[in-house]
Protein backbone atom coordinates (compact mmCIF):
# COMPACT_ATOMS: atom_id res chain seq x y z
CA UNK A 1 0.00 0.00 0.00
CA UNK A 2 1.14 3.51 -0.84
CA UNK A 3 -0.20 6.63 0.75
CA UNK A 4 0.25 10.20 -0.48
CA UNK A 5 -0.58 12.98 1.95
CA UNK A 6 -0.85 16.46 0.48
CA UNK A 7 -0.96 19.74 2.33
CA UNK A 8 -0.57 23.45 1.77
CA UNK A 9 -3.52 24.40 -0.40
CA UNK A 10 -5.80 27.30 0.38
CA UNK A 11 -7.05 30.71 -0.61
CA UNK A 12 -4.61 33.43 -1.60
CA UNK A 13 -4.81 36.78 -3.33
CA UNK A 14 -3.40 37.33 -6.79
CA UNK A 15 0.33 37.85 -6.56
CA UNK A 16 0.61 35.80 -3.41
CA UNK A 17 2.46 32.59 -2.65
CA UNK A 18 1.70 29.10 -1.44
CA UNK A 19 3.77 26.00 -0.88
CA UNK A 20 2.33 22.55 -1.45
CA UNK A 21 3.86 19.41 -0.01
CA UNK A 22 3.24 15.74 -0.63
CA UNK A 23 4.64 13.00 1.55
CA UNK A 24 4.69 9.45 0.24
CA UNK A 25 4.70 6.49 2.59
CA UNK A 26 4.22 2.75 2.40
CA UNK A 27 5.62 0.18 0.06
CA UNK A 28 7.44 2.48 -2.31
CA UNK A 29 10.29 1.15 -4.35
CA UNK A 30 12.31 2.84 -7.05
CA UNK A 31 10.60 6.19 -7.28
CA UNK A 32 11.25 7.56 -10.75
CA UNK A 33 9.61 10.92 -10.42
CA UNK A 34 7.40 13.00 -8.16
CA UNK A 35 5.31 15.89 -9.28
CA UNK A 36 2.12 17.87 -9.39
CA UNK A 37 -0.75 18.09 -11.82
CA UNK A 38 -3.80 20.31 -11.61
CA UNK A 39 -7.36 20.27 -12.77
CA UNK A 40 -9.63 23.27 -13.04
CA UNK A 41 -13.41 22.86 -13.29
CA UNK A 42 -14.43 21.61 -16.71
CA UNK A 43 -10.84 21.11 -17.83
CA UNK A 44 -8.50 18.15 -18.11
CA UNK A 45 -5.82 17.36 -15.59
CA UNK A 46 -2.49 18.77 -16.74
CA UNK A 47 1.07 18.41 -15.54
CA UNK A 48 2.34 21.41 -13.60
CA UNK A 49 5.81 20.26 -12.64
CA UNK A 50 7.77 17.13 -11.97
CA UNK A 51 11.18 16.18 -10.66
CA UNK A 52 12.98 12.92 -11.33
CA UNK A 53 15.24 10.90 -9.07
CA UNK A 54 18.14 12.52 -10.91
CA UNK A 55 16.75 15.97 -10.02
CA UNK A 56 15.76 16.77 -13.57
CA UNK A 57 12.76 19.08 -13.61
CA UNK A 58 9.98 19.86 -16.05
CA UNK A 59 7.46 22.68 -15.84
CA UNK A 60 4.36 23.65 -17.73
CA UNK A 61 5.01 26.79 -19.76
CA UNK A 62 2.33 28.63 -17.83
CA UNK A 63 4.20 28.30 -14.52
CA UNK A 64 7.83 28.62 -15.59
CA UNK A 65 9.60 31.30 -13.60
CA UNK A 66 6.88 31.34 -10.93
CA UNK A 67 6.77 27.80 -9.55
CA UNK A 68 9.64 25.74 -8.19
CA UNK A 69 9.54 22.03 -7.50
CA UNK A 70 11.90 20.29 -5.11
CA UNK A 71 12.11 17.00 -3.26
CA UNK A 72 13.52 15.48 -0.11
CA UNK A 73 14.48 11.93 -1.03
CA UNK A 74 15.06 10.88 2.55
CA UNK A 75 11.49 11.82 3.41
CA UNK A 76 9.91 10.84 0.06
CA UNK A 77 8.42 14.30 0.00
CA UNK A 78 7.94 16.67 -2.90
CA UNK A 79 7.30 20.39 -2.60
CA UNK A 80 5.85 22.98 -4.96
CA UNK A 81 6.67 26.58 -4.19
CA UNK A 82 4.18 28.77 -6.03
CA UNK A 83 4.88 32.47 -6.35
CA UNK A 84 3.17 35.29 -8.22
CA UNK A 85 -0.04 33.33 -8.23
CA UNK A 86 -2.72 34.26 -10.74
CA UNK A 87 -6.47 33.58 -10.77
CA UNK A 88 -5.90 31.14 -13.63
CA UNK A 89 -3.82 29.01 -11.27
CA UNK A 90 -7.02 28.15 -9.41
CA UNK A 91 -7.49 24.39 -9.51
CA UNK A 92 -7.30 21.19 -7.53
CA UNK A 93 -3.64 20.20 -7.35
CA UNK A 94 -2.80 16.51 -7.32
CA UNK A 95 0.43 14.94 -6.24
CA UNK A 96 1.73 12.21 -8.56
CA UNK A 97 4.41 9.66 -7.81
CA UNK A 98 5.74 7.43 -10.57
CA UNK A 99 7.58 4.25 -9.63
CA UNK A 100 9.07 1.53 -11.78
CA UNK A 101 5.69 -0.16 -12.03
CA UNK A 102 2.89 2.10 -10.89
CA UNK A 103 1.65 5.69 -10.83
CA UNK A 104 0.09 6.92 -7.60
CA UNK A 105 -2.14 9.96 -7.14
CA UNK A 106 -2.92 11.99 -4.06
CA UNK A 107 -6.43 13.00 -3.08
CA UNK A 108 -5.95 16.57 -4.28
CA UNK A 109 -5.72 19.91 -2.54
CA UNK A 110 -7.64 23.02 -3.58
CA UNK A 111 -5.77 26.17 -4.54
CA UNK A 112 -7.89 29.26 -5.06
CA UNK A 113 -6.42 32.56 -6.21
CA UNK A 114 -8.65 35.58 -5.90
CA UNK A 115 -8.29 38.62 -8.14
Amino acid sequence: QVRLVESGGGLVQSGGSLTLSCAASGSIFSIYSMGWSRQAPGKQRDLVARITSADNTNYADSVKGRFTISRDNAKNTVYLQMNSLKPEDTAVYYCRVVTSGTTYWGQGTQVTVSS
